[in-house]
């Protein structure tokens, strides 16, 4: 394991000029650990895996030792054949770690783009003719696009894998295993994971020629400035208290175990006066990207999701998240409460905990190797307004402009579900598009004349012209005396 050389400076890890004084007007001027641990020698072109919590600082950590590299190389750009590629676990975390690249590489006359499902692949194709220097993709689309002949990766200069346990968990490692065996032999590789368990492991083995490695503030050690309580309660006070933390200024995340349970929590939350959002599966991507961004702007104060957030999804401030329902693994413990205390901030972690929840939760925060204030509560309990501290604010329905879970799920009805089918149209976008078998809203209404039943259309009729059903019955027995005269012939 090499030795972390602080610096203090980006100025001193051997990055572009261009890309110093772009963090230098953002006002980043100070690296983290991971970062000033792992540039130096990922930019000396140094196979490298780093092992950090979630709100180390990764994304940086990979992003401009990716973009020095490149502007070094200096190679010209063709269609389909992207310079490198990032490869994440979800859609949100690709569109947020474009988001931290895209401004970047605009200083160094480079282009971006994002590949992942959910979303037509016109426009996908569209940025791939035009030729890039990084695609930020999640695996499964990518080797959609690989088969289908839309992505050549004989070109990659740099591949990253970010939050690669969790693309294990997925079970994405035999399309990253695909992906990374279509790039060229020698190509730099950067592997930032939180653990390497799950066949990570065999990545590295596999494809990491001689990697430095890199450990800092490991995923499994707790944050110094988050605090952990637990909070024993009725089951009947479960939404009271909800209510009661949520109406406090800040912004707050709830984690709840199942899809519909978000769903159904987050209504009662604006029905309560709390400006709420939901993010989970159920959603398509477009109204995903909708309601993440109403909570990163504030629009809302609370977001209500199920652990499709728990990793790589970073909104600025947030000071409470709350376990609604306890997770089963204390992995998924840390990695749901490392939405708060990022990069160096402080925040609190509240988990709730009833009766027959006792034995499992103990269990859960050993595991984790935490040390929770274990307090009995009720809605009306002084306590809470010292885990969220301030003023109450509950707001009439209709006095606040949050509609867009709701504007998500009526798009989402008229659109139909998103399908993730391969595309029918080539690189140069002849074709229709992806199949969208659910998609009704292109059908019109069915018109039909005639007898039957109201707004049915009439029933059909056998090949003797007579309709089946109660009115021909006896049409059913001559068909069946006819089959068997046909048989015995």
């Amino acid at each position: 394991m090499a030795a972390d050389r602080p610096t203090n400076s980006f100025a001193h890890l051997g990055l572009h000029s261009n890309l110093l004084a772009h963090l230098s007007a953002a006002g980043i001027t100070t690296p983290f650990p991971i970062q000033e641990a792992t540039i130096p020698d990922a930019v000396a072109g140094r196979d490298v895996l780093g092992r950090g919590r979630t709100g180390s600082g990764k994304t940086l950590s990979f992003s401009l030792p990716l973009l020095t590299r490149l502007a070094e190389s200096n190679k010209r750009r063709q269609p389909f054949k992207p310079r490198s590629i990032i490869l994440v676990p979800t859609r949100e975390l690709a569109n947020q770690v474009n988001e931290v690249i895209m401004p970047l590489a605009r200083s160094l006359k480079m282009f971006t783009t994002t590949i992942y499902g959910g979303v037509g692949y016109g426009g996908q194709i569209s940025a791939l003719r035009k030729g890039v220097d990084v695609v930020v993709a999640c695996p499964g689309r990518l080797v959609d696009h690989i088969e289908s002949g839309n992505v050549d990766l004989s070109a990659v200069e740099i591949s990253v894998l970010d939050e690669a346990d969790h693309m294990a968990e997925l079970g994405f490692l035999q399309h990253v295993e695909k992906i990374l065996s279509l790039t060229p032999q020698g190509t730099q590789r950067l592997l930032f994971s939180a653990t390497l368990d799950r066949g990570i492991d065999r990545l590295v083995k596999n494809f990491l020629v001689d990697p430095v490695t890199h450990e800092v503030d490991s995923e499994q050690s707790p944050v110094d400035a988050m605090t952990h309580h637990v909070l024993h309660i009725n089951q009947d006070d479960r939404f009271g208290v909800l209510k009661n933390l949520c109406a406090a200024p800040g912004k707050t995340l709830i984690f709840t175990r199942t899809k519909h349970g978000a769903a159904r929590l987050t209504e009662q939350l604006m029905k309560a006066g709390v400006p709420s959002v939901e993010l989970h599966g159920n959603l398509s991507q477009s109204a995903r990207a909708r309601n993440l961004s109403a909570f990163s702007s504030g629009r809302a104060d609370t977001l209500v999701a199920t652990d499709i957030a728990a990793r790589g999804i970073h909104v600025d401030d947030v000071s409470l998240v709350i376990h609604a329902d306890p997770p089963e693994e204390h992995k998924a413990y840390l990695h749901r409460s490392g939405r708060t205390a990022r990069a160096g901030a402080s925040g609190t972690v509240v988990t709730l905990m009833t009766d027959k929840q006792r034995r499992s939760v103990r269990a859960l925060t050993k595991s984790a190797g935490i040390t929770p204030i274990t307090t009995k509560v009720d809605p009306s309990d002084p306590f809470l307004a010292e885990l969220a501290p301030g003023e109450r604010v509950f707001r009439e329905a209709g006095s606040f402009n949050v509609n867009v879970t709701e504007e998500a799920r009526s798009a989402d009805k008229r659109s139909g579900k998103p399908q993730h089918g391969k595309p029918r149209f080539d690189r140069n976008g002849r074709g229709d598009g992806p199949r969208s078998y659910g998609d009704k809203s292109k059908r019109g209404p069915r018109k039909f004349e005639g007898a039957g039943e109201p707004g049915r259309g009439p029933k059909p009729a056998n090949r003797g012209g007579k309709p089946y059903g109660k009115t021909g019955g006896s049409a059913g027995k001559n068909r069946n005396q006819d089959r068997r005269q046909n048989q015995s012939r």
